[in-house]
């Protein structure tokens, strides 16, 4: 036989003619229908349950004849790729075959028909079909590939990556897929689609250490192969991809059926591109904790004890898909008095947590030697010009004489602090410029903080929200604290407020958050113990 086998159907209303010309292509290998009309022909191209590859019609029949058959073919998108071959013994003029060329028909063969023609002209046609048919997959399925990756790409997180891969592997080779992979966060995951937008299903997988494969069986290390699957019963395709040496690979298995080379190519590439993504979050993710790590640690660990105030604190990281930033707080006592700061390096990386614990200790340093506010940020600010010309920061400091309540306060750039009596709220202002910038930094605000008010003092992670202004955050942040501090069962506890104000107004960032609350106690009231709150 010259060439694989296809499906044909013969349309001819002669059943001599039928019977000859079916038996040459059943003698070719062919698996052949028949059908006597041109409408039985329709019926049987649109109903079959195996799609037919081309068809042998003849030019004159009973009911429609075999040029508007071929148009109809043709015209139908279910059907127009399949190749039709008209013959005729009795409509064998140039105008007849220009017809039919015309209408549809791909070959045109005039009665008296020599067999090796005929089965020629079918071999020909079905290899420029199923080359059209491969051509026109691959391609499809090049553009699920390309849809699939970008999707991948944007992934936050391994589960999430998982079912889009899942997804795409599904829609990409319209049939189930599988894919696995492991994160230290995550543990090894295996995620199936039973189909093309089919529910994915997620479940924990054997931890997939090199060549164990958590899809179930072993896979080796090669890059792809035939191998029993997720599918109890069903050969697979499966590529075990790795984008580092040393790094647990990312696995996905497609059914075998019908897989060709030009799938396995496809199969790879999705697997080579999943396993970068997979890649890139894993490397994101280390880092992330690197710069949790480092940020936690620059954080104080205690609160000086401060008879006569409360002290609350609070840290929150950013959401786990989005990065680290510099926010960072201090309170120390020096010489009597308390100092506290609230601060924000630019940016949200690695690089901004040791920016931020070099702008920390620098303020520590600049503290020791008995700094006003004021001076202290004119020294922060040249330090930052000198050393780190490229990087900014706000940061807003504050010396309290604990007997008297006096304060002195500086802020460049930051928040500015909420003062809160009761009910009554107002803000503290007398900002300049950012930390980084050439200008003047040694301003200062005075005031006393009588007995019973609160200094509560926030990064920007609590006010600023996309789609919104910075006095709009500041309102919502002035209207939480009026409805946390207005209260008639006497003090409020502070370490119930910063978790209100996180609960309220910190669930909606994505950003770091700082929060730092000082109350000045009622002489005639016991002073709670000042802790840390972390």
């Amino acid at each position: 036989m010259n060439g694989a086998a296809a499906d044909i159907l013969v349309v001819d209303d002669s059943p001599s003619k039928r019977y000859v010309i079916t038996s040459w292509l059943r003698r070719e290998g062919h698996r052949v229908t028949e059908a006597s009309t041109g409408g039985e022909a329709l019926a049987l191209l649109h109903d079959a349950a195996t799609p037919t590859e081309l068809v042998v019609l003849d030019v004159r029949l009973p009911d429609i004849d075999g040029f508007e058959v071929a148009e109809r073919i043709k015209d139908d998108p279910r059907t127009a790729a399949v190749p039709v071959v008209h013959i005729s013994a009795t409509a064998v003029h140039a105008v007849d075959r220009t017809q039919g060329l015309t209408r549809g028909a791909d070959a045109y063969l005039a009665e008296p028909i020599d067999p090796d023609e005929l089965l020629a002209t079918v071999g020909a046609l079905l290899r420029y079909s199923r080359a059209r048919h491969r051509a026109e997959r691959l391609a499809g399925r090049l553009t699920r590939l390309v849809e699939t990756t970008a999707a991948i790409n944007a992934a936050t997180s391994l589960p999430e990556l998982l079912r889009l891969g899942a997804d795409g592997a599904a829609r990409v080779f319209g049939g189930p897929a599988a894919v696995a992979a492991a994160s230290p966060e995550t543990g090894a995951l295996a995620v199936l689609v039973d189909g093309p937008g089919g529910a994915a299903q997620a479940r924990p997988a054997v931890r997939a250490q090199f060549d164990v494969d958590p899809l179930g069986g072993r896979a080796g290390t090669q890059l792809f192969g035939q191998d029993v699957g997720p599918w109890p019963g069903v050969p697979v395709w499966r590529v075990v991809a790795r984008a580092k040496e040393g790094r647990e690979p990312l696995h996905i298995a497609v059914p075998a059926e019908g897989f060709g080379d030009d799938d396995a190519d496809v199969l790879r590439q999705l697997g080579q591109a999943m396993a970068l993504a997979v890649e890139a979050l894993r490397s994101y993710d280390e880092e992330r904790r690197t710069a949790l790590t480092l940020q936690r640690s620059m954080l104080p660990t205690s609160l000086p004890p401060v008879a006569g105030y409360d002290i609350a604190v609070r840290y929150r990281p950013a959401g786990d898909h989005a990065y680290v930033g510099g926010d960072f707080y201090e309170v120390v006592a020096v010489d009597g008095y308390v100092v506290a700061a609230i601060g924000d390096v630019a940016g949200h990386s690695l690089r901004a947590a040791t920016i931020m614990a070099e702008v920390r200790h620098a303020l520590r340093a600049y503290l020791a030697e008995d700094h006003a506010p004021g001076a202290t940020l004119e020294r922060l600010n040249r330090m930052m010009l000198l050393f780190l010309p490229e990087e900014i920061a706000t940061m807003c400091l504050l010396r309290i004489e604990p007997a008297s309540g006096e304060v002195r306060l500086a802020n460049a750039g930051h928040p500015p602090p909420f003062r809160v009596s009761g009910s009554r709220v107002s803000t503290v202002e007398g900002r300049v410029a950012l930390l980084g910038v050439p200008t003047p930094h040694d301003a200062e605000t005075a005031f006393t903080l009588a007995e019973g008010e609160t200094l509560v003092l926030v990064t920007d992670g609590l006010i600023e929200r996309r789609g919104h202004t910075f006095n709009e955050g500041m309102d919502r942040l002035r209207a939480a604290l009026v409805a946390g501090m207005s209260r008639d069962s006497g003090p409020v506890d502070l370490q119930a407020l910063c978790d209100e104000l996180l609960a309220g107004l910190g669930e909606e960032t994505d950003d770091d958050v700082a929060l730092l609350v000082i109350r000045r106690g009622i002489s005639a009231e016991p002073v709670a113990a000042a802790r840390p709150g972390r």
